[in-house]
């Protein structure tokens, strides 16, 4: 005999709006409590609920909530994922201007982009959105909505389709796509992506951060990201920064650092999330050790060294100093064959630099994280 629970999922594809609306506002709460409920009969309560993001406001809303929730679920996400169908009528629904529930629908996405099913999203070619951009590009309308925000949506911010990007950023597909030009733009597609790191957004950058880090990890290439017309590296050692004290660096350091990092004011502020810093000193680690003699060459002109060891003195967060210490061992290598050299931190109590962490321990930490959504 079928729970009450099991009753009320079947509610999910009833003729009468009225039901359904009630039906799927009672089940948002059980979609956190217990998931199950929705695998009922061959996942049949899922299959409803693809249908009903396209019912009315309220319906569909809570029935994106519900499968943000689930999809965390191996089965349940593969029967999503999967779906071209499906697929379809998500990207219909976010690159709609007037659609209310367009970062639920960059929520869900997000939490698709786990599927490696979702790489066919760089191939995937769709009805061009004259009001969007002129690209017939699935993942190029994403791209665009990213950037334009609330302009073009004004009830979404799209912030959450960083972590699309970041997991897509896992593939050599993706890479060299992020690299590549398009006939409306002559600067690669990740220039359009880079200067969230700064953005007030903290899923921007951490999502941002994350996708920088992946590309470093699979590109062939990394040291792309660091010669122009890329040239990251303003937009990695920003955040780092924060406002100096007057003897925090000499002329002589000073002058060396990028001129975008020079005399900050008492305006500028410093990355506050360990995270999205934990993520950039990753990235700078990988460029360092990837990119070898040339990556370090670069880094350490960039003043690199400076903004690191002021980082390891400010901001009093264990796994922050030990990403500090790690990435200045690496940079004050001795690429004439010496070995390594011992550096001070800079730190109140004189700590000095770990030994480095080898690149594969590194790749693997990286093959587990997982951004949670809800």
């Amino acid at each position: 005999m079928p729970t009450e629970l099991e009753e009320l999922v079947e509610f999910l594809h009833h003729g009468n709006t009225q039901i359904r609306q009630i039906a799927v506002e009672n089940l948002v709460p059980y979609s956190k409590t217990e998931p199950t409920i929705f695998k009922t009969a061959q996942l049949t309560p899922v299959k409803d609920l693809k249908l009903l993001i396209r019912d009315y406001a309220p319906i569909a809303k809570n029935a994106l909530t519900i499968l943000i929730n689930i999809s965390s679920d191996a089965e349940i996400l593969k029967s999503l994922a999967e779906d071209d169908a499906f697929l379809e009528s998500v990207l219909l629904r976010i690159t709609n201007p007037k659609e209310k529930t367009a970062n639920d629908l960059s929520m869900l996405l997000a939490n698709l982009s786990k599927s490696p099913s979702l790489e066919r999203l760089l191939d995937l070619k769709r009805a061009k959105v004259p009001a969007l951009s002129s690209s017939d590009s699935a993942l190029g309308q994403l791209i665009d909505l990213f950037n334009l925000g609330s302009k073009y949506n004004s009830s979404a911010t799209f912030d959450y389709l960083a972590y699309v990007f970041a997991d897509l950023a896992k593939f050599t597909s993706m890479t060299r796509y992020l690299l590549s030009q398009t006939p409306e733009d002559p600067f690669p597609v990740i220039t359009k992506l880079i200067p969230s790191t700064t953005h007030p957004s903290l899923p921007r950058r951490l999502g941002i951060s994350l996708l920088l880090k992946n590309f470093t990890l699979t590109s062939p290439s990394p040291t792309s990201l660091l010669h122009p017309p890329i040239s990251i590296l303003p937009f990695l050692l920003l955040p780092l920064c924060g406002p100096y004290s007057p003897d925090a660096f000499t002329d002589e350091e000073m002058e060396s650092m990028l001129t975008e990092l020079q005399y900050l004011g008492p305006e500028h502020v410093r990355e506050e999330d360990k995270m999205v810093i934990g993520g950039i000193l990753d990235v700078l680690y990988l460029l360092a050790v990837k990119g070898e003699k040339e990556g370090r060459r670069i880094l350490r002109a960039a003043g690199g060294y400076f903004v690191v060891r002021e980082l390891h003195v400010a901001v009093e967060d264990e796994g922050v100093r030990e990403g500090c210490e790690r990435l200045v061992h690496v940079l004050m290598q001795d690429d004439e064959g010496e070995g390594m050299q011992e550096v001070e931190a800079g730190s109140a109590d004189g700590g000095t630099m770990m030994t480095e962490k080898s690149k594969e321990e590194d790749e693997s930490d990286d093959d587990d994280r997982v951004v949670e959504i809800f």
